[in-house]
């Protein structure tokens, strides 16, 4: 791939969520990825700075303000980086943003997304 990217980096769990999946699907993704691309795998550039709701059955203002701010980065490992942020699933972009925010905030140059799939927000019909 010759994408401009330095290193990869997944969406964090938070601890909760980890404690009770025992592991996090977003970076049986990101690893390999990186693995398989020659680029540098950083898991712990991105942490939670605080638990929050599911954003399953959050509208899209909702969801923006579940996640806002919940995301800190390491200056230390993001400054001047290409990063490429990797999540399972996306619906309103809500986390993606914050954690781009972060990134940015850390000093990241440029933060580009992945995700595996895009899911069609709630309209009030129920899917089983």
């Amino acid at each position: 791939m010759q994408w401009p990217v330095d290193l990869v980096v997944p969406v964090p769990l938070g601890k909760k969520r980890k404690q009770e999946r025992g592991y996090n699907q977003v970076e049986l993704i990101a690893h390999p990825l990186a693995i398989l691309t020659g680029w540098q795998y950083e898991p712990k550039i991105l942490k939670r700075t605080r638990e929050t709701r599911s954003q399953v059955g959050l509208n899209n203002t909702e969801r923006h303000e579940n996640i806002h701010d919940a995301f800190r980065a390491e200056p230390f490992l993001a400054s001047g980086r290409k990063v490429l942020l990797v999540d399972d699933i996306t619906t309103t972009g809500a986390t993606l943003e914050s954690c781009t925010e972060a990134l940015l905030s850390a000093g990241a140059r440029a933060v580009y997304a992945l995700t595996l799939a895009r899911a069609l927000p709630h309209h009030g019909w129920n899917i089983v």
